[in-house]
């Protein structure tokens, strides 16, 4: 009996969120002035460019924390861009304390949602949200350092942060599991990056950008070189 409720509340889960996604579609495709707004948000974050950014989400005013927050929302579930670039528009634009509190909110707004997409709709929805080498990579990530993972690469500036969400949905990690090293990993990543880019302009700015490019990349190798040496092991093993 237990059972079957269960799986009626799954399937009700399901519909409820297949219902949601369809409106979104519906809306996007069929209202012209959302459809025109939204494209130009992506032009916008795909430039990679943080003045433009601040700029952008400046203009709506006093809905700009709103939209803040939405872009944050929509990076992490259809966008392969790192939320590292809004964030330090956020300590750009309210200075680094209020920054970072939308920044992490919006961010934990965001991964949770990943989280609830992949956990309810499963592998082959989230295939054609996120792509299947990012989706690849994040499995083999998360298998090797499990919880840790979630830690590891919200550290990482320039590494979005979404495949590991859609991931750590797919394996059995239970939702608090998810919620407390997802906030916990967030935290000092937004508050840095946010203390340190609102501070910073010009030159000294860009040399931020490329100390944590640098870390990014030294921890990706070593990441990469743990995952390689614990493959060689597992063949010889079976060998």
């Amino acid at each position: 009996m237990k059972k079957a409720k269960k799986i009626s509340n799954e399937n009700k889960n399901r519909i409820i969120l297949i219902s949601i996604v369809l409106l979104c579609v519906l809306v996007y495709f069929f209202v012209p002035q959302i459809n025109s707004e939204i494209n130009y948000a992506f032009n916008v974050l795909r430039k990679l460019d943080i003045n433009e950014i601040a700029s952008y989400i400046r203009s709506f005013g006093s809905l700009a924390v709103i939209i803040s927050f939405l872009l944050m929302v929509l990076q992490a579930i259809i966008a392969p861009i790192p939320a590292f670039f809004i964030t330090l528009a956020n300590s750009m634009i309210w200075g680094w304390w209020k920054g970072a509190i939308l920044s992490w909110s919006s961010a934990m707004a965001g991964a949770l949602l990943c989280f609830f997409i992949a956990r309810i709709l499963g592998r082959d929805v989230v295939k054609k949200i996120a792509t299947n080498g990012a989706l690849q990579s994040a499995e083999e990530f998360f298998d090797r350092f499990g919880k840790q993972a979630i830690l590891i690469c919200r550290l990482l500036p320039f590494v979005p942060f979404d495949p590991v969400s859609y991931a750590a949905g797919l394996t059995s990690m239970n939702f608090w599991s998810f919620f407390i090293a997802t906030g916990i990993g967030q935290l000092p990543a937004t508050i840095i990056y946010s203390y340190f880019g609102g501070q910073l302009t010009g030159g000294a700015q860009a040399l931020m950008y490329g100390l944590l490019g640098l870390f990014a990349f030294s921890l990706i190798v070593y990441v990469g070189k743990k995952i390689y040496q614990e493959k060689q092991k597992s063949k010889k093993i079976e060998k």
